[in-house]
């Protein structure tokens, strides 16, 4: 789990050997089974994640039982929620695996130690907040000014591995329309081709 971090996070940041080994020494390496949750609805978020392996979905469920995935998280990515992470309220959100997953995570505590201490990593983490506020802003106008059919379109084009492996049913969660919709889309391109 951690070997998979390290390799990420040296091609990513400016880090020496004892940096990683810092890390390393507050990093908590977990394994999720295919539905096993991290975080329920109600808990306080403690952990920022890594994904080593596996995919994870980051949603909420209404009152009436509705998924509403916000994002998913492959290899290589991060997840949180960085409302409850930071200020220690209960979260909104479910972080749950759909696939066998493997992670490494960094308590809040943890984690403002590395990043005071490690300039490298401090960088990293300033430019990774900066790419996630905007990949959802782009996702909100999508969202508000793109058809059932471009928002497919535009998921299956920047996330091709996670179009694959996730269910269709949470893919239309994700994309904020009904499963029957995804279905229609779907075929019409099969047919199209």
């Amino acid at each position: 789990m951690f070997p998979e971090f390290a390799t990420y996070i040296k091609a990513q940041a400016n880090l020496s050997d004892h940096d990683i080994e810092l890390i390393h020494s507050k990093a908590i390496e977990k394994k999720l089974r295919r539905k096993e949750f991290l975080l329920h609805q109600g808990e306080v978020c403690r952990y920022k994640i890594f994904i080593s392996k596996g995919l994870i979905r980051t949603y909420a469920t209404r009152e009436q039982g509705s998924e509403h995935i916000l994002r998913f998280s492959a290899e290589n990515s991060w997840t949180t929620d960085p409302e409850s992470f930071e200020f220690d309220t209960p979260s909104s959100l479910n972080i749950d695996a759909i696939e066998h997953s493997e992670l490494v995570l960094w308590t809040k505590d943890d984690l403002r130690y590395l990043i005071t201490n490690i300039p490298g990593l401090k960088t990293y983490f300033d430019k990774l907040m900066t790419s996630s506020g905007s990949l959802f802003r782009q996702r909100i106008l999508s969202n508000i000014s793109s058809t059932a059919e471009e928002k497919y379109e535009d998921f299956v084009k920047n996330y091709p591995e996670i179009s694959a492996r996730a269910p269709l049913h949470m893919v239309a969660s994700y994309l904020g329309v009904t499963r029957k919709t995804l279905t229609r889309i779907r075929h019409a391109q099969v047919k199209g081709k």
